[in-house]
């Protein structure tokens, strides 16, 4: 005899509303996402070490100066043409990328876009601690307007310096809230700095650096959508066992799916580290200089662009089989799967109740539009 089989139950939208996955952050992880839900992300944002690596390629050829706005902005689209196809989004800033990246495509239209909001070289109070704020003339709104997937938000984190971490947690309360009121992934990178006189260098800075980067996790992960999270521990120093505990231990912290930032590390290192955390909860990387740094020392535009087109592609595609092999799905670390996402169902009138701060045009007779009718 037969066995009849049931529909699919369908989920009520409550399961995502619950985990503040709104119909605008939801679109942009998946947008940013591998097919797999894990992620593969690139970093072009950074403005002060690109210029820094340009200057010094500059005064190598003979000129002391600093690269010009064209510059710039030509060395990120170039980078971002050749390289940008082997991830699944890219992070770019206003100041320089943004615009140009769209209307050149040098952003392919199937890669995510991630857009930072900070400002550059924001200032630091008596102790040393940053003191961020938002790119002048900058906002959330206007990265959701420009019709970015993301915004990123840099705030250097220190539980121990006070001052500092008051002022970062209201700035990333702040864009938390205003991502929340314009429907759009946040994604949040704290990283540890030295304060109070300190180099990075010193050991009383490096023997405080995963513990750092565990508890600033506990403390201000759950204020985005996506954790961009520095390496818990210093490869060389700790044993890898110690290192994979720290990385299991930044897992448990983290509330929100966690990425791997690069840090300026090697690029052999970057990708033991990303080893280490796929296999202990990590979802993805957002890697910046461990991609491209040696861009800047080819001799010449022919030269910088055969790097980024080779070994700049080879180490994304690289980490991103690691990534997609052994990361775990966002959607898994929200407590969901595939079939739960491909269950769920909105009721009838949801737009009405989404957005409510929103404008909405329309009449209020609540008549329902039938199939065939003329209106």
């Amino acid at each position: 005899m037969a066995v009849a089989t049931s529909a699919p139950r369908h989920l009520g939208a409550t399961v995502l509303l619950g985990k503040g996955l709104t119909p605008g952050k939801l679109r942009g992880l998946q947008r940013i996402s591998n097919p797999n839900g894990t992620l593969t992300m690139l970093a072009l944002d950074q403005n002060s070490s690109m210029i820094e690596m340009a200057q010094k390629a500059l005064k190598g050829k003979g000129q002391d100066r600093e690269p010009t706005y064209e510059e710039v902005v030509e060395a990120k689209l170039d980078m971002m043409r050749q390289m940008a196809p082997a991830a699944s989004g890219v992070l770019i800033d206003a100041y320089y990328g943004a615009w140009p990246a769209i209307a050149t495509e040098a952003l392919p239209a199937d890669k995510g876009m991630l857009i930072r909001v900070e400002k550059s070289g924001s200032g630091k109070n008596k102790a040393g601690g940053p003191m961020g704020e938002i790119e002048p003339g900058w906002s959330v709104e206007k990265i959701k307007l420009m019709g970015a997937d993301a915004v990123k938000l840099l705030a250097p984190f220190e539980p121990g310096e006070p001052v500092s971490a008051e002022h970062q947690f209201d700035l990333i309360q702040h864009v938390y809230e205003e991502c929340k009121k314009y429907d759009i992934l946040f994604l949040l990178e704290p990283v540890a700095f030295p304060y109070n006189g300190e180099k990075k260098t010193d050991p009383a800075y490096l023997a405080r650096k995963a513990a750092t980067v565990i508890e600033s996790a506990r403390q201000i992960s759950r204020f985005c959508d996506i954790y961009k999270a520095e390496f818990p521990g210093i490869l060389g120093v700790e044993s890898d066992a110690q290192l994979v505990d720290n990385c299991h231990a930044l897992s448990e912290a983290s509330e929100r799916p966690w990425v791997l930032l690069s840090a300026g590390v090697a690029y052999p290192d970057y990708l033991k580290q990303v080893k280490m955390a796929m296999e202990t909860g990590c979802s993805g990387v957002l890697g910046g200089r461990a991609f491209w740094t040696e861009y800047f020392q080819q001799d010449g535009a022919e030269a910088r662009t055969k790097f980024a087109a080779t070994e700049g592609v080879r180490r994304v595609a690289e980490v991103g089989e690691v990534v997609t092999a052994h990361g775990t799905p966002w959607f898994a670390r929200y407590g969901l799967t595939k079939e739960d996402l491909q269950n769920i169902r909105a009721s009838e009138g949801w737009h009405k109740r989404y957005a409510p701060n929103a404008s909405a045009a329309g009449g209020t007779s609540g008549h329902v539009v039938r199939a065939g009718e003329v209106y």
